[in-house]
């Protein structure tokens, strides 16, 4: 009986000494493991989603915090089209071709480039910047929603390609992608086609502007695309082209 209360005490004393250690040392129990849908934020999802100069914007919970608008520019609901720039212009225009291009032109199947060019073989006599991402100038979701939005950049398009589930489906009879995050909400994009000259065609597919050059291809701006069938990022689209843009929320 003596052993067994000898036994019993010491356990008790090493217990004790546990806690104390733990106290000592700052240690906490070890919280479940909740799947890893945190949003970036600990054991708690915290949605960012909220308003700025009359736009919404929806936190998708990406990693990187980006916050993209609920609506294209110049689109007042989710499945409308809205409006269409070719890259580095700020307003829409009846014909999109190089004639018309505010920064460049093609004569004789030759590309001229009098901005965003940093290979002197596209550039108007031998011109050459190296920028390869829109000056806020350019920037045709800040010239038209104002401070505080501009256009993603292309790893932030690549980042919702990547952290988001992408569903073929119709809002109000119009097709497009419903691109869900890691913590539950949702942006719609229409499938809005392309204008090529006065024409818009190929209204199937959904191509958006990114504010980033293809230095590969300097005549080209890098494009998030989709289909019923595949989704991906694309610089092979040429910069006269008129395209529709989705905007980002600049964060403080």
């Amino acid at each position: 009986m003596k052993n067994k209360m000898n036994k019993f005490t010491k356990a008790i004393a090493v217990l004790m000494l546990s806690v104390v250690a733990m106290i000592m040392s700052g240690c906490k129990p070890v919280e479940p493991d909740d799947g890893g849908n945190d949003n970036g934020q600990n054991d708690t999802i915290v949605d960012n989603s909220g308003n700025l100069n009359g736009h919404d914007y929806v936190d998708l919970g990406l990693p990187s915090g980006t916050l993209w608008a609920s609506c294209n520019v110049g689109a007042d609901h989710p499945g409308d089209r809205g409006v269409f720039f070719a890259w580095g212009e700020t307003e829409p225009k009846g014909v999109y071709d190089w004639k018309s291009y505010k920064y460049g032109d093609c004569v004789n199947d030759c590309y001229v480039l009098n901005k965003y060019c940093t290979n002197s073989i596209f550039g108007f006599n031998g011109f050459v910047d190296s920028l390869t991402l829109l000056e806020p100038v350019d920037d045709a979701v800040r010239a038209n929603w104002g401070e505080g939005w501009r256009m993603p950049t292309r790893e932030e398009c690549e980042e919702l390609y990547q952290k988001t589930t992408w569903e073929w489906t119709t809002l109000d009879g119009v097709e497009g992608r419903l691109l869900t995050g890691r913590n539950g909400n949702s942006i719609f994009l229409p499938a809005t086609g392309f204008y090529l000259d006065g024409e818009l065609i190929c209204t199937g597919l959904g191509i958006y502007w990114s504010s980033s050059l293809q230095t590969d291809c300097q005549v080209a701006g890098w494009s998030l695309h989709f289909d019923y069938e595949n989704c991906h990022v694309c610089g092979t689209y040429e910069r006269a082209r008129g395209q529709c843009v989705r905007a980002v929320r600049v964060c403080q």
